[in-house]
């Protein structure tokens, strides 16, 4: 075999479907758009519109308020926790932290910080460092032996 004889595989690519280019392609003069009107046409953009009458998206009333400044947490559980601690990707004796808890691959992104939420048990003695947590998950981890410092005392147990 030559450098110059390598090609892929029967089937593995098609060629692009070119569209309008005459009556015999079998995708010619409309090119799959139909007839006339303004959708055949291009630089369409009509999501929304309803012919004039006033869209369903502006006859319907605003509701509810979005805070732009409401913190995202990524949340754990304890069970969580406690699976990580049995498969062996967090270590029972260090800090745990919301890095500490991405490179175990616990968590996805650290987002705002991490909150602990008390599903499951606890069984770990850990020490954690995190952004918040719930009454409840700090009571299960003080029972545990573990102990948590909260990084951001005015948004933890609520």
């Amino acid at each position: 075999m030559k450098l110059n004889e390598i090609k892929d595989r029967e089937g593995a690519t098609s060629a692009r479907k070119r569209v309008g280019r005459g009556i015999g392609s079998g995708l010619g003069k409309t090119g799959g758009r139909g007839v006339k009107g303004q959708k055949s046409r291009s630089g369409v953009a009509i999501n929304g519109f309803e012919g004039g009458q006033m869209p369903i998206y502006r006859r319907l009333p605003k509701r509810g308020f979005v805070n732009i400044f409401a913190k995202e947490f990524a949340e754990v559980s304890l069970a969580k926790l406690q699976t990580a601690v049995d498969a062996g990707k967090l270590d029972a004796k260090t800090t745990v932290t919301a890095e500490v808890l991405k490179e175990a691959g616990v968590i996805r992104r650290v987002k705002d910080g991490v909150r602990v939420l008390s599903d499951g048990e606890l069984k770990a003695k850990l020490s954690l460092e995190v952004a918040g947590a719930s009454k409840a998950a700090i009571e299960k981890i003080e029972k545990a032996g573990g102990s948590i410092k909260l990084l951001n005392a005015a948004e933890s147990a609520e």
